[in-house]
């Protein structure tokens, strides 16, 4: 038999409060499989207090969210959470698609770095460009692709957009041309906040871990997952 999971259906004096917008429920029939369902007269969304399959738990983003922070893979918080792979992959989506970016501060000092990893094989390389401000210590723009002008100019694009004062980078030349001589500094230590953001990068997310058999599949899995550790 299986366990039911409860929801997050509040009872205040007697009544059910719903778990999306705290307003009074009331019932609304019956589920297919005899649940009891309650309806929120001010949102419009039907709920059961007791949801059999845990996908159903309305927790169960913010759950994913965590577990992708800490580090486990996809089969990994499939397994924890007691879904499968297939759910977890759409979740991940819709949740990375409904995740606002960052205001983006005005003269600001940032810092702009790539880190390699793959897609399915080493034969795919992929390059993920971030841009960290140095005073808030955030990512504010990022793009993964192959290491060309067009992945780099999106995130630098962003940047000038937004005035920045300084843009420090490493000695890669293709910054050179991209980004105005005037903001633009090449320096010793003036990457060393975001170098080591890319040693936090590869610890806490599984699929940039190295020598392990932790990779990712798909480009759209591994945007969805950044958006998520970047900006959720």
């Amino acid at each position: 038999m299986e366990q039911a999971v409860a929801s997050c259906i509040r009872c205040v004096g007697g009544e059910k409060i719903c778990s999306y917008c705290n307003k009074k429920l009331i019932k609304h029939g019956f589920s297919k499989s005899g649940k009891q369902r309650y309806k929120c007269k001010s949102c419009g969304r039907t709920q059961v207090f007791f949801y059999t399959y845990t996908a159903y738990n309305p927790t169960l983003n913010r759950q994913i969210v965590t577990l992708i922070k800490e580090g486990l893979g996809i089969r990994s918080i499939a397994r924890v959470l007691e879904i499968s792979t297939t759910t977890l992959i759409k979740r991940i989506l819709i949740i990375a698609n409904s995740t606002s970016l960052p205001v983006i501060p005005k003269g600001k000092t940032y810092e702009v770095d790539e880190i390699r990893t793959y897609l399915k094989n080493k034969n795919t390389p992929v390059w993920i460009v971030y841009a960290l401000g140095r005073e808030i210590r955030q990512v504010v723009s990022f793009n993964a692709g192959s290491r060309t002008n067009k992945t780099l100019k999106t995130v630098i694009k962003t940047l000038e957009l937004s005035g920045a004062k300084r843009i420090y980078t490493d000695k890669l030349q293709n910054y050179q041309y991209l980004i105005d001589k005037s903001i633009h500094r090449i320096s010793i230590y003036g990457t060393n906040h975001i170098e080591r953001m890319n040693l936090t990068l590869r610890t806490r997310l599984k699929r940039l871990n190295r020598r392990t058999i932790c990779f990712s599949k798909s480009l759209t899995i591994l945007v969805a997952c950044l958006r998520l550790y970047f900006f959720s």
